[in-house]
């Protein structure tokens, strides 16, 4: 998985066993990969952007080597064979999001687009590949995100609390599980920005030179301007009800260049941005949570949660509601996307659907992602297995025996073990 922050690729090797929502989930390992600093300026080159169709195809094959790399270094590191690994799900890099969709050519056109070529990565690897998962639920009438909120329905659902997961990459994005339910009335959309604005800021001020505020240090340093904030926050996005998405084509460039046209210092530029991801986070959840469902308690991943400042800022808009990090729950915060696109993956060479059409606004549920098979002479020895592997059912992701629980436990790897990547 490499998201819009465009900051690496995380992999995750899993056991999974059962199907649906009652499989189990075993994590041997995870593992993130930055991307060289060269790569990361080309994808920020070709991202919403014109852009040479050359540039976007090298970049294609380029990152499928990457990612096949990220997989064999994440598999040495944990000593796990190579060859005991029999399905990979690869998300790919999202250069271009339009789920909403838009006038083009006399039609509207809803478009998604991840680069990233399974090709190359079966080839180096000799493992069947799934990959592209969001286009069939755009094909589907959905906005082709959030896709997660399968694995947090999976994991997060409780008989008695209600639940918010929140995921705060690139984009930030919630799931909402009201206590002893079906998907049906699972609500999950993009709040906003997550870690991107941010990340640009720090960007252009420091001139390349930091990409990121470690540790929420800046942002501490300054203070939130509120009529910047408050002016932010009327944005119409803000607002529209979901199923709704977001992503670099409104919090890019353009978006930054306005921020930085004022005359607010570094630190309360970084300040603001960093409090309009908090409070756009709780506006989701106070316009289009709370009205339906109690919220007992939200549980937080990704990139954002080793932001002290941003965590600061986030529980204190939600109070007085709890707010967690899901290694409270045994998943590891680092690791939860990647994790979701190898269960995505699975579900897929197991011919079930894995979206939630309440959440992406398809019209149905549907198997996502396309299969890049591995040929008859590879060097793991599958030999071509999602379409024959022997027995007859289509399917090579081995089914281990998983510790009962919450459906997600971390374990020392064994000598030999079934995984499925991603």
């Amino acid at each position: 998985m490499s998201g819009t922050s465009l900051d690496g690729i995380d992999v995750a090797i899993i056991d999974i066993s059962g199907s649906g929502f009652k499989a189990k989930i075993n994590v041997l390992t995870s593992h993130s990969v930055p991307y060289p600093r060269k790569i990361r300026e080309a994808l920020m080159a070709v991202s919403n952007t014109n852009a040479f169709t050359g540039d976007i195809s090298r970049l294609n094959f380029l990152l499928g080597e990457l990612y096949a790399e990220a997989l064999e270094e994440t598999a040495e590191r944990a000593e796990i064979p190579l060859d005991t690994i029999k399905l990979i799900g690869c998300h790919g890099q999202t250069i271009f999001h339009e789920g909403q969709g838009a006038q083009y050519l006399g039609k509207k056109v809803a478009s998604t687009f991840q680069i990233g070529e399974s090709s190359v990565i079966t080839e180096r690897l000799g493992i069947d590949v799934i990959s592209n998962f969001r286009e069939r639920d755009v094909a589907a009438g959905g906005k082709g995100a959030p896709l997660v909120p399968y694995l947090d329905y999976m994991l997060m659902r409780h008989r008695g609390r209600g639940r918010v997961a929140v995921n705060i990459g690139g984009i930030a994005n919630l799931t909402a599980i009201p206590p002893n339910t079906n998907t049906e009335r699972v609500i999950a959309f993009d709040t906003g920005p997550g870690n991107m604005v941010i990340d640009q800021l720090i960007s252009r001020i420091t001139s390349g030179g930091e990409h990121f505020d470690k540790d929420g240090t800046t942002a501490a340093a300054g203070v939130p301007d509120p009529k910047l904030l408050a002016k932010l926050l009327r944005d119409k996005y803000f607002r529209a009800k979901p199923p709704k998405t977001a992503g670099r084509e409104q919090y890019g460039a353009e978006f930054v260049s306005k921020l930085l046209d004022t005359e607010l210092s570094s630190e309360d530029l970084v300040a603001t941005a960093t409090a309009l991801t908090a409070e756009s986070i709780a506006l989701g959840v106070r316009n289009f949570i709370l009205p339906d469902m109690r919220v007992d308690e939200v549980f937080v991943s990704g990139g954002g949660t080793h932001n002290p400042t941003l965590m600061r800022m986030l529980r204190k808009a939600l109070e007085p509601i709890p707010v967690k990090e899901t290694s409270e729950v045994g998943l590891d915060v680092d690791a939860k996307e990647a994790i979701a696109f190898a269960v995505m993956a699975y579900e897929t060479a197991h011919a079930r659907p894995s979206n939630v059409p309440f959440a992406t606004g398809a019209k149905r549920s549907v198997i996502l992602g396309k299969v890049t098979q591995n040929g008859p002479a590879t060097r793991n020895g599958n030999g071509g297995s999602l379409a024959n592997n022997g027995n007859g059912n289509g399917v090579v992701v081995h089914k281990a025996k998983v510790p009962r629980g919450n459906g997600v436990s971390r374990t020392a790897v064994p000598a030999k073990v079934k995984a499925a990547a991603r």
